[in-house]
């Protein structure tokens, strides 16, 4: 019993020293998994931290791209000759979009709108398309505009456009060719002259802007830009030129850094035939350049040069422009040349993302007096105004890049060639533009 006694003890103690062997050996084994796995645990943190940093510094890029993209498109940053937007909808290679705006206005009893009215400001139908290679046609259908109120349809730009013909010889947008109906390049207002890019209602007082069938080159090279124009220069029916003249105007444009753009514009109408092209295709003033002559003038022309300037920052811009147009004519029977002077200064703050102020202010001075319209009735076509202002101030808010709404009160004053004063013409409206 002994010697069993013996075994068995040695047995157990055995298996004992065996067993705190095995989970000496297992703790051990334990120990350097969890080593292990911290180990892992601490470089997968530091590879997440390193992925969290690059992904807020590319969060930043895209957030500081997309706030320069919208003070651009807000503030009228962009100022060359570019495409429509591709908003819209596309057909197969037709690609169909529309801009406009719904509005109410009241104005003075002297004024275009004394009834106080709602009407359909504007509406435009734009199609766009490839043609071959780099030609492109586009074509915009004005189904009604401000000028055109009793909206009849009416043709608005419609070209084929070359681009990159420059690259004849290597080079990149050097040079680009339109033909067609466009834009006359002078100035730059008529670029943000639309309801979704003009953050007022009105336009300045010289709202000076054509469309015309012609010719047109532009480009860039670096931080200069330019485009040149040789065009039909009457306005009588906007399809047929009664005269050989045409109309010649360019713009260079110098860009110092995304806060400063500067141009200088050019253009001479070209002689006009007063009769039967009793105006010029050049709007001035919410009218026409027009012989001031006698019965007897047969050709009237004007020419015209224009300084731009905008100071732009992260929520808002600074603008303005001014300029000199001289008018001339052979009527036998008088000397009517004269100068006409006018400029423009506008300011835009956004307050918020989508809320912002508005204001400008702009006149014309003649001291010899020209038909100016302003938001005068027809009456005023016939009249001769010596010195017209226009203070305007607005409010606007963005619900998208396709939806605003705006509010206007602009005063308008001035004096007539005989002595008269222009006191009611008062402009107040509202409007909702948008765009697809």
């Amino acid at each position: 019993m002994t010697s069993r006694k013996a075994i068995l003890l040695s047995l157990i103690i055995g298996a004992t020293t065996l067993s705190r062997s095995a989970l000496a050996d297992t703790d051990t084994n334990l120990a350097n998994e969890i080593r292990l796995l911290r180990e892992q645990n601490a470089a997968l943190q530091q590879q997440v931290l390193k992925q969290g940093n690059a992904l807020d510094t590319l969060s930043k890029k895209v957030q500081d791209l997309e706030s320069s993209k919208s003070t651009s498109d807000n503030d009228g940053a962009a100022v060359t000759e570019t495409a429509p937007a591709k908003n819209g909808f596309s057909l197969g290679k037709v690609h169909l979009g529309g801009e406009g705006g719904v509005a109410f206005f009241d104005t003075g009893r002297e004024g275009f709108a004394s009834h106080p009215d709602f009407r359909v400001d504007e509406a435009r139908l734009f199609v766009d398309a490839p043609i071959w290679n780099e030609v492109y046609f586009h074509s915009d259908i004005d189904l009604a505009t401000r000028e055109n109120n009793n909206t009849e349809l009416q043709l608005g730009e419609l070209y084929l456009d070359f681009e990159d013909a420059s690259q004849l010889w290597g080079k990149d947008n050097q040079l680009n060719v339109r033909a067609g109906r466009i834009f006359t390049p002078f100035g730059e207002e008529y670029l943000t002259r639309y309801a979704m890019e003009n953050p007022l209602i009105s336009h300045s007082l010289p709202d000076l802007w054509a469309i015309a069938p012609g010719l047109e080159l532009y480009g860039n090279f670096g931080k200069f830009s330019y485009v040149t124009a040789v065009q039909d220069s009457s306005g009588a029916n906007g399809v047929q030129d009664f005269e050989s003249d045409k109309s010649f105007s360019g713009r260079v444009a110098y860009d110092l850094d995304p806060h400063w753009h500067f141009s200088l514009s050019a253009m001479r109408t070209g002689n006009i035939n007063a009769d039967p092209n009793a105006i010029s295709a050049m709007w001035f003033g919410n009218g026409f350049f027009q012989s001031l002559g006698s019965p007897a003038t047969t050709h009237f022309q004007a020419n015209l040069v224009e300084g731009d300037l905008t100071a732009r920052w992260h929520n808002g811009h600074v603008s303005t422009f001014g300029g000199v147009a001289r008018y001339s004519d052979n009527d036998p029977n008088a000397n009517n040349d004269r100068n006409i002077f006018f400029y423009s200064v506008e300011g835009v703050q956004n307050l918020t993302k989508k809320f912002y102020l508005a204001t400008r202010f702009s006149e014309i001075l003649a001291q010899q007096g020209i038909p100016v319209m302003g938001f005068g009735n027809g009456s005023y076509f016939n009249s001769l105004a010596t010195q017209l202002w226009r203070l305007s101030l607005g409010l606007g808010y963005r619900f998208s890049d396709h939806l605003e709404i705006k509010a206007e009160y602009s005063f308008e004053r001035g004096n007539e060639a005989d002595g008269s004063t222009r006191n009611h013409e008062d402009f107040f409206g509202t409007e909702a533009a948008f765009q697809f």
